[in-house]
């Protein structure tokens, strides 16, 4: 396998290989911002993580719990005011990164699914655009083991 970075892959939806990612992540992480048009608009990224299977993915959908965390809120906040917002996903043994552009709405409910041990709330992401990078990092890793916290969450029941 060639294990050298690829040219960038632009996605006009979520196809089979960006599906099999979302849903065996463990982690990913969030870039959102309270006020787009200033350019001190409160930009931050987060990790959202918990045990392969905690994203739910209906198409070109994604259903994510929010568990507890640092009780900031500033995600949570962002989305509030600003819906829109990205998502990165990495495959760690391969080095391949799935980047998706999307809008988010915050469900205070599962809406329709069943309840995830652990999720406080949940949000919805709608991609709108995505990209993949193939071997786009030059390290490799693999997950060791979990945290309790991790465990102690749940996933979606399929």
């Amino acid at each position: 396998m060639d294990s050298r970075p690829q040219p960038v892959e632009h996605l006009a939806s979520l196809d089979a290989a960006a599906q099999a990612l979302i849903r065996a992540a463990d982690t990913s992480f969030v870039a959102s911002c309270a006020h787009l048009e200033l350019a001190q608009g409160g930009v931050d990224i987060s990790h959202r993580g918990g045990r392969p299977g905690f994203i739910h993915l209906e198409g070109d959908t994604l259903w994510m719990p929010d568990f507890r965390g640092n009780r900031y809120m500033n995600t949570l906040g962002n989305l509030l005011a600003e819906p829109r917002a990205a998502l990165l996903f990495i495959d760690f043994e391969r080095g391949d990164v799935l980047h998706l552009q999307g809008e988010t709405q915050i469900l205070w409910q599962a809406e329709g699914h069943p309840a995830v041990e652990g999720a406080e709330r949940y949000w919805r992401f709608d991609v709108r655009r995505a990209w993949r990078f193939t071997a786009a990092l030059p390290w490799r890793g693999r997950n060791l083991e979990y945290s309790p916290a991790t465990l102690a969450t749940g996933v979606w029941q399929r």
